[in-house]
């Protein structure tokens, strides 16, 4: 945020604001946790997302009820601060995978000199 919006107040929030919680590994397109195959596969069973197939990217997308259950989330009190941040996230960073996949090549440029499947 400091670079694409300077002068942003992003709170205090050290939940998140503070370190990355875990490293990320080096892949083809990107920065990516291993750990997300299971977070995908749990949120397709219990039918709060579903796979979509687009040319030989898989992506996911929201159901009726995984969207449901976010907004009513995104109210309760714990989850306020995820939320407001996400806002800001999205006001600031609403760009295309590519487009985010440039401004963090940029930003951080030793990603992109590290070899795939390096921790970053």
């Amino acid at each position: 945020m400091a670079i694409r919006r300077p002068g942003t107040d992003v709170g205090e929030d050290p939940w998140l604001t503070g370190a990355i919680e875990q490293s990320m590994i080096r892949y083809r397109y990107g920065p990516w946790d291993p750990a997300y195959y299971a977070l995908l596969g749990a949120l397709t069973g219990k039918g709060l997302i579903g796979p979509k197939h687009e040319d030989a990217v898989a992506t996911y997308r929201t159901t009726a009820a995984g969207h449901g259950l976010a907004l009513a989330l995104a109210e309760t009190e714990s989850w306020r601060p995820v939320r407001d941040r996400a806002r800001l996230l999205r006001q600031h960073f609403n760009l295309s995978g590519i487009k985010l996949k440039y401004l963090i090549y940029e930003t951080f440029p030793d990603i992109v000199e590290a070899d795939w499947g390096t921790h970053l």
